[in-house]
C-alpha cells in the first residue's frame, strides 16, 4: 500500500490541529471532532498543549485514504517552537500549508513557504475558515500569489464567504480562468487549447499532478476545518497531487526526527525508513532494537519490523538523539531556520535542586536539542536557548508538572557569536616549559568565509600520532571555541594543526585534551575576535498616519530601514533590527498604530556590535588564565 507522510504546516491560530482533527474525522479514525478551545483533540497530547490551545510538540497519527496510508505530522504553529517542525521537515513526502482566510498570510506563513519551496516538498495550500466574518477570496488569492508563490492554482471558488453558509464550488470544463490557468502549465497543453479552443480536462488534471507532485505548483483549497466544508475536496487532492513516498532498495537507513520518553522513563524514538527494513533485534551503534510500533488506523500497533517509506517509534535505543542515522544514512541534518537567538539562567527555587534540574533539562534537551543546555561548574548556575517567551513559559509549567521542580529564570538575554578577525598560531612542546602536558600541540586559526562554521584541518601527518590523540585534539578544538575571547562562541574558522607530538609509553588522550585549550585560546588571542549580534531582517506595515509616531521609535531600536514604500494608505517599510530590539517593537507596535501594525521578522545575519563589547561568564575552567585553568585541570600550577 503506497504510504503518504504528510507535514499539515501553519501560523499560529490558523486552524491546523482543526484541520487535523477533522481529516481524522472524515477517514474514520474518530467519531467527533476535537475542539482545540475545548482541549479534547487527538494530537495535542500534552496537558500543557490542551489548557493553552497550542501546539508544542510534533504529533505523529495515521489513516487511510483509498488503496494509501497516511502518515500525518501535526507541527507546532507558534515561531518559539519553529526547530520542532524543522525536524519534521526532512521526512515529510508533501505538507498542507494552512493560511487563515481572515488573517491572511502571516509572518510565520511566510518563512514556512519559503522553506518548503527551497527543500521542493510538494504542497497543497488551504485556506481555511472561510465561514468566519472578514473572509476574504479574490484579495487573498492575489496575497498569496504575492507573498507566497505564483504558482498557485484555486481549485474552487467560494458562495456565501464570511457566513456560516459559506461553501465551496469546485471549478470545471466551463471555468475559463481555471482551464486557461492549467493550459499554462504545459506548452503542449497550450497548443491544443489555441487550437481546438478547449482541453481534454483529464489531460490537463494530469499535468497539474506532475508538476504538483515535482513541488513546481500548488493547488489552493478552500473550505473550513470547523464545518468541514471543503474538506472532502483537499481529502482527494492528498492522494491526487502529492506523492507517496519512495520506496528505496538497498541497504537499511533512516533518519530519527523525535524522541520522547514513555510512561516508565524510557526512551522511544521516532524513525522515517529511506530504504530497506528494520527488525527487532537488530544491533544500531550500541544498542539493539527491543520493540518497533507503527502507526496505523489513528495508533500505533506493535510489529517486528518497518520499511522503507514508513515511520515507526523504536524501543532499546538508549544511547540516540535527534537526527541520528538509521542504518547507512550518513551526513549532519540540516538546518532550515535561524538557531535561537536568546537565552536566560535557570534557577531552582530551592538550591539542593541543581542535581535535579540538570538532569530533568537534559531530558528536555533529548526532545529539543536547540534548548543548548549549559552548565556553569563554578556558579553551579544552568543555562538555556531560547527562540521567546513563550518557549522559556513552557519549560516552566514543564519542570513543574513533570518533575516537580519549580524554577525561576533570569532575564533573557541575546546570544552573540564571535568571528575570528586575523591569523593566530601557538604551540606547546612536550617536555619543554612551561607545556606540563606529555603531548605536543600546535595549532593555527584564521577567519573562514560567512556561514562556512568551523573547519578542522592537518599539516602534520595523519599517522604522527595514534588515532586516539588526533581524535582528541579536534573534539576539544570544536568543545573549546564554544566560548571565545569574550565568552561567546566563535564561528566560521579554520584551525588548522601544524605540530604534533607524544610519548609512546606515557602519553594519554587526557594530555591532549588538557593541551588543547591552552594552546588553542593562545592562538585565538593572537588572531583577535570581533564580537557580533544577530540581526533581523523586517517587514513592518503600519498605516500612512502611523508614520511619523513609528520611524522616532525604530530609530531608539537602532532598527535601520532599507526600503520604503505606500500603497493604499499604508507604509511599508523593510530593513533590519538587532534580535534584541525586536520584543521591544512587537510589544510598542499596538500602541503606535492603534492596533494595525504587522510586523514579519527572521533572523537574517550576525553584524559587529557598536559601543562596549558584551562579554559572557565562562562557565569552564578558562584556558585564559593558565594559573586557574592548570589548578583545575591538574591541581597544580
Amino acid at each position: 500500500m503506497p504510504v503518504l507522510n504528510l507535514g499539515i504546516l501553519a501560523h499560529v491560530d490558523a486552524g491546523k490541529t482543526s484541520l487535523t482533527e477533522r481529516l481524522l474525522y472524515a477517514a474514520g479514525i474518530i467519531d467527533r471532532v476535537g475542539s482545540v478551545d475545548d482541549g479534547d483533540t487527538q494530537t495535542d497530547s500534552m496537558a500543557l498543549e490542551r489548557r493553552r490551545g497550542i501546539t508544542i510538540k510534533s504529533a505523529v497519527v495515521s489513516f487511510e485514504i483509498g488503496d494509501h496510508t497516511v502518515n500525518l505530522i501535526d507541527t507546532p504553529g507558534h515561531p518559539d517552537f519553529i526547530a520542532e517542525v524543522e525536524r519534521v521537515l526532512g521526512v515529510l513526502d508533501g505538507a498542507v500549508l494552512v493560511v487563515s482566510a481572515v488573517e491572511g498570510v502571516q509572518a510565520q506563513t511566510r518563512i514556512l513557504m519559503r522553506v518548503l519551496r527551497r527543500l521542493r516538498i510538494p504542497t497543497l495550500i488551504f485556506v481555511n475558515k472561510i465561514d468566519r466574518g472578514g473572509a476574504r477570496y479574490d484579495s487573498l488569492l492575489a496575497d498569496l500569489s504575492a507573498k507566497l508563490s505564483t504558482a498557485i492554482v484555486p481549485m474552487g471558488s467560494v458562495r456565501g464567504i464570511g457566513t456560516r453558509d459559506g461553501r465551496v464550488v469546485p471549478f470545471g470544463v466551463d471555468d475559463v480562468d481555471f482551464v486557461e490557468r492549467l493550459v499554462s502549465l504545459d506548452d503542449e497543453l497550450t497548443a491544443t487549447y489555441l487550437s481546438a479552443g478547449e482541453v481534454p480536462m483529464a489531460q490537463a488534471l494530469s499535468v497539474l499532478a506532475t508538476q504538483s507532485r515535482h513541488a513546481l505548483v500548488h493547488p489552493v483549497y478552500f473550505g473550513s476545518a470547523i464545518t468541514g466544508v471543503g474538506v472532502d475536496a483537499l481529502v482527494e487532492g492528498l492522494t491526487s497531487f502529492l506523492p507517496a513516498a519512495a520506496v528505496a532498495d538497498g541497504p537499511m537507513s533512516g533518519t530519527v526526527f523525535k524522541v520522547e520518553r514513555g510512561a516508565a522513563g524510557e526512551k522511544i524514538a521516532y524513525v522515517r525508513m529511506h530504504a530497506g527494513t528494520l527488525r527487532v533485534r537488530d544491533r544500531l551503534v550500541d544498542d539493539k532494537v527491543t520493540a518497533i510500533s507503527v502507526f496505523s488506523h489513528g495508533a500505533s500497533v506493535p510489529a517486528q519490523s518497518v520499511s522503507a517509506g514508513s515511520i515507526a517509534k523504536l524501543w532499546g535505543l538508549n544511547g540516540v538523539r535527534i537526527g541520528d542515522a538509521v542504518g547507512s544514512t550518513t551526513g549532519v541534518a540540516e538546518h532550515y531556520f535561524s538557531p535561537p537567538t536568546l537565552e536566560t539562567v535557570v534557577l531552582p527555587a530551592h538550591m539542593s535542586e541543581v542535581g535535579a534540574l540538570r538532569v530533568a533539562l537534559d531530558q528536555l534537551a533529548e526532545q529539543d536539542p536547540l534548548i543548548d543546555v549549559r552548565q556553569d561548574e563554578i556558579r553551579r548556575e544552568i543555562s538555556v536557548s531560547l527562540y521567546g517567551e513563550v518557549q522559556k513559559e513552557v519549560i516552566q509549567t514543564t519542570l513543574a508538572e513533570e518533575f516537580g521542580i519549580d524554577v525561576v529564570f533570569r532575564e533573557t538575554t541575546t546570544i552573540n557569536v564571535e568571528r575570528v578577525i586575523g591569523v593566530g598560531s601557538a604551540c606547546e612542546t612536550i617536555g619543554v616549559a612551561p607545556n606540563p602536558f606529555r603531548a605536543t600541540v600546535g595549532l593555527r586559526i584564521e577567519p573562514g568565509p560567512v556561514g562556512s562554521g568551523v573547519h578542522y584541518r592537518l599539516e602534520v601527518e595523519l599517522g604522527s600520532m595514534l588515532y586516539a590523540f588526533m581524535k582528541a585534539v579536534e573534539d576539544t578544538v570544536r568543545e573549546t571555541l564554544s566560548q571565545g575571547l569574550h565568552g561567546w562562541q566563535v564561528i566560521d574558522c579554520v584551525v588548522t594543526m601544524t605540530h604534533s607530538g607524544y610519548c609512546s609509553v606515557t602519553s594519554t588522550a587526557a594530555d591532549f585534551r588538557g593541551l588543547t585549550p591552552l594552546v588553542l585560546m593562545s592562538a585565538l588571542a593572537r588572531a583577535g575576535t570581533r564580537v557580533h549580534e544577530p540581526v533581523h531582517r523586517y517587514q513592518l506595515e503600519i498605516p500612512a498616519e502611523s508614520f511619523a509616531a513609528v520611524l522616532p521609535v525604530l530609530v531608539r531600536l537602532r532598527a535601520a530601514p532599507l526600503t520604503s514604500s505606500m500603497s493604499d494608505g499604508t507604509h511599508v517599510l523593510v530593513g533590519d533590527i538587532p534580535a534584541a530590539e525586536v520584543h521591544g517593537l512587537e510589544r510598542r507596535l499596538p500602541s503606535l498604530t492603534s492596533g494595525e501594525g504587522v510586523l514579519e521578522s527572521a533572523f537574517d545575519h550576525y553584524r559587529p556590535v557598536g559601543g562596549p563589547v558584551p562579554n559572557r561568564a565562562r562557565w569552564d575552567h578558562n584556558p585564559l588564565n593558565r594559573k586557574e585553568y592548570l589548578l583545575h585541570v591538574l591541581r597544580r600550577v
